[in-house]
């Protein structure tokens, strides 16, 4: 499997960048069009980008000002495992929407990458979202 990380394009603030980056979360799940695709567990790999809602000056030293990027992995890849579907498209929007409830992000970007097809290195679809209000 390819590990290289996609090119993202860091939100600022200011003259300063305030991002939290994830290269390469390894999520199991099963996903596919096809049924028998789809029975069959498969690995994908997951490239985040977090903003957080205070810049890094603000934060304190203090980690409950801060996303909890262990946590973060913790619930992607629970959410991934926790049923079968058919589009990465419809997993990254759902990974998106759980980052953007339940952690203080501004912002997320991610990239998913299913290996997939025998021709290809991988297969990817990324989505960027912002926080509402």
């Amino acid at each position: 499997m390819e590990r290289t990380p996609p090119r993202h394009l860091p939100a600022a603030e200011g003259d300063r960048v305030n991002t939290i980056h994830v290269a390469g979360l390894l999520l199991d799940t099963h996903i596919g069009v096809p049924d028998a695709e789809r029975g069959a567990p498969q690995q994908l790999r997951l490239w985040l980008t977090l903003t957080p809602l205070l810049p890094f000056a603000e934060m304190a030293d203090d980690v409950s000002r801060t996303i909890d990027y262990a946590e973060v992995c913790r619930r992607c890849r629970a959410l991934a495992a926790e049923r079968p579907r058919r589009l990465i498209e419809t997993l990254v929007d759902d990974l998106a929407g759980l980052l953007l409830r339940e952690f203080p992000c501004a912002e997320v970007e991610l990239e998913l990458r299913k290996y997939i097809l025998p021709e290809t290195e991988y297969v990817a679809v990324r989505l960027a979202r912002r926080a509402r209000g």
